[in-house]
């Protein structure tokens, strides 16, 4: 399918001119890279590509600078829809996938998983539940509402959930952009993507098998599909509810005691 450029909106920590020109110097003349916006005032950054946002991202923290994803649109508009996954469970394979309706009929799905086989292929999919009470196990089958047979993405015939295989790098992690025609990102919302053990067959393995779950084993990582902010829609800076900054929420865990040590103390409001 023809590459879709979408934009990406990246808070990135700078404080000067300095940091502005390391910035543009780390993007200048990339494949892929069609513009480049930099506010230093709101130490925000805009970049249009047709780039996994993952690449985009370790371009710039080459400089030593920090990088927070903050949203996704399209190059004309904020988005028609976007949303977000936080595949986890049940095991130490986890990633975050962004998905964003370019079009009425172009859905961008970008993402990094970390902890695959290193060199592997392994079978990505949109499940029919969001329910992860049994880990990977209760998420139903591939989102298929036309009751279609399995394929690969590019197939006449695949169920609308059937998004192929990503490919681990030597360090077991999967950086991919993925541009489908037949996913609406209002249609899977509260829906699950699932990441499999093995290679999907795209429908070319055994056929009994093949029509269900392309042979691509168990799931290994999952997560429910939920809204997302699109361009300029996300303006936190540090989370109100326990003061934990922009640049560190990322590392830290998203509930429990371990998170206070990372929280800024909070002005009193008179």
């Amino acid at each position: 399918m023809e590459e879709t450029p979408s934009k990406v909106e990246l808070a990135v920590q700078m404080t000067c001119q300095s940091c502005v020109d390391a910035v543009k110097s780390s993007l200048d003349g990339v494949q892929g890279i069609k513009s480049v916006s930099i506010n230093l005032a709101q130490e925000q950054v805009i970049v249009e590509s047709t780039l996994p946002t993952a690449e985009i991202q370790d371009l710039i923290e080459a400089t030593g600078r920090r990088v927070v994803i903050k949203g996704q649109g399209t190059a004309t508009t904020s988005h028609l829809g976007a949303a977000v996954v936080q595949l986890e469970l049940p095991g130490p394979v986890m990633g975050v996938i962004r998905m964003v309706q370019a079009t009425q009929d172009s859905c961008v799905i970008d993402g990094t998983i970390d902890g695959l086989t290193p060199h592997g292929k392994h079978g990505l999919n949109i499940h029919e539940y969001g329910d992860l009470s049994q880990a990977c196990n209760s998420c139903g089958d591939h989102y298929n509402p036309m009751s279609a047979r399995h394929g690969g993405p590019l197939d006449a015939e695949r169920h609308a959930g059937d998004l192929g295989n990503v490919t681990a790098e030597a360090n077991g992690r999967a950086r991919f952009r993925i541009v489908d025609n037949r996913i609406k990102v209002w249609d899977v919302i509260g829906r699950s993507m699932v990441v499999h053990s093995r290679e999907d067959d795209l429908g070319k393995g055994n056929m009994q098998t093949s029509a269900v779950d392309g042979n691509s084993g168990p799931g290994i990582a999952c997560g429910i599909i939920a809204r997302a902010s699109g361009l300029f829609e996300n303006e936190k800076k540090i989370c109100q509810c326990d003061g934990v900054s922009l640049w560190n929420e990322r590392d830290v865990p998203s509930a429990g005691p371990s998170r206070s040590q990372y929280a800024q103390p909070q002005q009193s409001q008179l």
